[in-house]
């Protein structure tokens, strides 16, 4: 039998000022959901997406490694944003880059939670800016 990490790590992201129209279209946030997840390397198993009247969107997307969801308030121009990742190879930050690469908000609070190693353990996450080809 396979002995398995139970290491990961989970990036949870709160987004302020993005596009209106950015946050209130699932389709859109869907396709960039799955995008940002094959970015960092991950395997997707299946996606949910729910547009929500007058406004806001939720995505969901089921990794093998975990998960990768934004839940988004547009008239309010926020989007909680996370990525949780089982392992040390699938890495939740370059997912999490990616997006915000995206949304371009201009604002963002950010906290990293080392898993599954005993003590959860809190880090600031290094933001880089993803270049967008």
């Amino acid at each position: 039998m396979a002995e398995y990490s139970t290491f990961g790590r989970h990036v949870a992201v709160d987004a302020w000022g993005v596009d209106y129209e950015l946050l209130n279209n699932a389709e859109f946030l869907q396709a960039q959901l799955v995008e940002a997840a094959e970015t960092c390397g991950a395997t997707v198993l299946s996606v949910q997406s729910k547009q929500f009247e007058p406004q806001g969107a939720t995505v969901l997307v089921l990794l093998s490694e975990s998960h990768l969801s934004i839940h988004t308030y547009p008239e309010k121009g926020f989007a909680a944003i996370d990525c949780y990742t089982c392992g040390a190879t699938v890495d939740p930050q370059l997912a999490i880059d990616y997006l915000l690469s995206v949304l371009k908000p201009r604002k963002v609070h950010a906290k990293k939670l080392i898993r599954g190693i005993g003590e959860l353990k809190v880090e600031e996450p290094e933001l880089k800016p993803f270049a967008l080809v």
